[in-house]
């Protein structure tokens, strides 16, 4: 009986689920959004000089981002990657996702990753691509802050906020490189010390998880030997963070002032570090409490900063959620056989 019981995992009812999740938005929304729109009013006037070119110009780089979201999605799933047309309807698909509920990375890796498999990319190509794609554009993001913070602060000084972001990227890169190592240095003592730990599990099969493990580790040596395409993978990741401070800095600008691009990397890096603690969806909240008060605080008016970020935020992450539903359900509407694309990464699906 006792044994029955233990294998019985807790769940959270679904309605407490919801009324948490909601509370949230609601708590973050009443006390991190709401003050902010007050002391916009007397500068709403600039909403209608607003260039549309400029608008036009910002809108132009969210995409480059998303494309080049794409482009990493390929890179890590390389030889099998689908075509850039379906793995853009995923991506999107996965974005949406993460947009409307909280911790959404998770649901969202969960699509992505049974899309893919429909697609034909292999599970362990699968499930290895995404965990590196969404670990490593992490490390990325915090490098490029660490850059930006290193310039930054002997001009500006140091604020308090930027320590905690910095040593939670301490250990994000820990994590990451000593998982690395551990999978293709250590993979004997991994492998051990995951088949005693499987013992003790009754869903694991020791033999099942040596395997995987074993698949996982040739992926990973096959990514590092493969040095072209872990650059490339860098450089996507990178590109699509940079572009998407750069459809910010655009907006910030459209508002009538011009900021340092490293102040700007510095305030968007912090932002989005401090949005990966799982509590609103996509950071809904944090995000636009951390860069209005770091833009203000690196000499951009209230009102501007408040404006330039609810722009930024409209195109960054409002409007991704009725594309994503749309491109989910041409998605699920049109469903192509299931192709995988060759060694030279050519799409043999209609879809390319």
């Amino acid at each position: 009986m006792t044994s029955e019981v233990s294998k019985k995992r807790f769940t959270m009812p679904r309605e407490i689920r919801i009324i948490l999740s909601a509370g949230c938005l609601v708590f973050v929304f009443e006390y991190l959004v709401l003050p902010q729109f007050a002391s916009a009013r007397p500068a709403i006037h600039l909403l209608a000089r607003l260039n549309p070119v400029i608008v036009i110009l910002a809108i132009l780089f969210e995409a480059a981002a998303i494309f080049a979201y794409v482009e990493l999605t390929r890179t890590v799933l390389y030889p099998y990657a689908p075509s850039r047309y379906n793995t853009m309807r995923v991506n999107l698909a996965g974005l949406a996702i993460s947009h409307v509920v909280p911790g959404g990375t998770a649901p969202a890796g969960a699509l992505s990753y049974r899309i893919f498999n429909e697609l034909g990319v292999p599970k362990e190509t699968n499930a290895f691509g995404l965990a590196a794609q969404g670990a490593g554009s992490a490390v990325v993001l915090n490098l490029i802050f660490w850059c930006a913070l290193v310039i930054s602060i002997p001009l500006n000084g140091f604020n308090p906020a930027y320590g905690f972001a910095a040593l939670a990227g301490v250990f994000l890169l820990l994590a990451f490189f000593g998982t690395i190592l551990l999978l293709t240095r250590g993979q004997r003592h991994a492998d051990r010390w995951l088949r005693a730990a499987a013992r003790h599990l009754p869903v694991l099969h020791p033999d099942k998880i040596s395997e995987l493990l074993g698949k996982v580790a040739g992926r990973i040596t096959l990514l590092i030997n493969n040095r072209r395409t872990l650059w490339w993978a860098f450089a996507w990741a990178g590109l699509n963070w940079l572009l998407d401070a750069a459809c910010l800095w655009v907006f910030v600008w459209s508002f009538g002032t011009v900021i340092s691009p490293i102040d700007l990397l510095v305030a968007y890096g912090l932002a989005n570090i401090f949005a990966a603690i799982p509590v609103t969806p996509a950071g809904l909240g944090v995000v636009e409490g951390v860069l209005i008060g770091t833009l203000v605080g690196f000499g951009v008016p209230h009102s501007q900063a408040i404006l330039a970020v609810l722009a930024y935020r409209l195109v960054n992450f409002w409007i991704p959620i009725p594309v994503g539903g749309a491109a989910y359900a041409s998605l699920q509407w049109r469903k192509s056989p299931a192709t995988v694309a060759g060694p030279n990464g050519t799409a043999t699906s209609p879809d390319a």
